[in-house]
């Protein structure tokens, strides 16, 4: 029966990672700057950092494709912020959103538009080699990434809000690079922080060691990374830890294992809205899931908007 309900899975992830298209990433620049159990409950002047192809923003408006606020997608994701709102945003930290495997910069543009629309200074980091390679290669690149994007904004801090992979990549950042001096607030998307079954169930298939695929490695439950990495505080230093799941994830198996311990904030989106239905990519277009992550990086009480677009 498992393995009946597992073959569709598997063939989706794999279709997605085959079917999507090749991404060249140069290297950064190196990073230049100064580095209870769970509850449930991203300018570089006008331009991205050298070399890594992000997606950047100007918060006051440039002109350029997706520069700003002004005429981004409306806000979905609750009520519409002041313009004394948007002004004071204007001083928060810069957002960068962090893909995940597969996860080409396109995919994310609905969330960075909707974070652009609140106010926020974007940047969208899609992975090194469509996060096929090792997680903490990745985290190294965004190590250098992050502190592009600190020395050219001057922000002390940035906030993380990473899909899938990226959670991982972001979180071993922030607990074995020096983030926890760089990060201000954290927010997971569907990240299998104690990893999945759907990645075990590749080798189950015959199929080898994750069709030879290191991340997908990693990500398998009792990974030696997974191990090292969840050793220890889930939630290190400073930072604001969220994670958001769905329990109609289907690839992240079980949906618990995309939790944190030590305080983090844990948000099922359906133990408050039961009829949401939310799948792993829906997580980045949710708007439900947004007005999450719009509460997490303003430190507001966390409290679903169950009829958001």
């Amino acid at each position: 029966m498992l393995l009946r309900k597992a073959v569709p899975v598997l063939a989706l992830a794999l279709a997605t990672v085959l079917a999507s298209p090749a991404a060249a990433t140069a290297e950064p620049v190196p990073d230049t700057s100064t580095a209870d159990a769970a509850t449930d409950r991203s300018v570089l002047a006008d331009t991205g950092p050298v070399g890594s192809d992000p997606v950047g923003s100007d918060p006051v408006g440039s002109g350029l494709a997706g520069s700003g606020p002004v005429g981004a997608a409306p806000d979905h994701g609750g009520a519409a912020g002041s313009a004394d709102g948007l002004r004071a945003l204007a001083g928060a930290n810069p957002v960068i959103v962090v893909g995940g495997l597969s996860g080409f910069a396109a995919v994310y543009e609905p969330l960075a538009a909707r974070l652009r629309a609140d106010g926020y200074r974007v940047w969208i980091y899609p992975l090194p080699n469509l996060g096929l390679g090792d997680i903490t290669t990745s985290a190294g690149s965004l190590r250098s990434f992050v502190g592009q994007v600190r020395a050219s904004t001057g922000a002390a801090k940035v906030d993380l809000v990473a899909h899938s992979e990226g959670g991982l990549v972001s979180r071993y950042y922030i607990k074995n690079l020096g983030g926890g001096d760089a990060v201000g607030r954290y927010v997971s998307l569907g990240t299998p922080q104690y990893g999945t079954y759907v990645a075990n169930i590749v080798a189950f298939l015959g199929l080898g060691s994750c069709a030879g695929v290191v991340a997908c490695q990693q990500m398998t439950i009792g990974s030696p990374f997974l191990t090292a990495l969840n050793a220890g505080d889930d939630t290190p230093g400073d930072v604001r830890w969220t994670t958001v799941r769905t329990r109609q994830d289907e690839l992240v198996r079980p949906v618990d294992n995309a939790t944190l311990a030590d305080g983090a904030t844990n948000v099922l989106i359906q133990s408050r809205c039961p009829l949401r239905v939310v799948g792993h990519l829906g997580l980045v277009t949710d708007g439900t899931t947004y007005s999450v992550i719009r509460q997490a990086l303003r430190d507001q009480p966390v409290n679903p908007a169950c009829l958001a677009l």
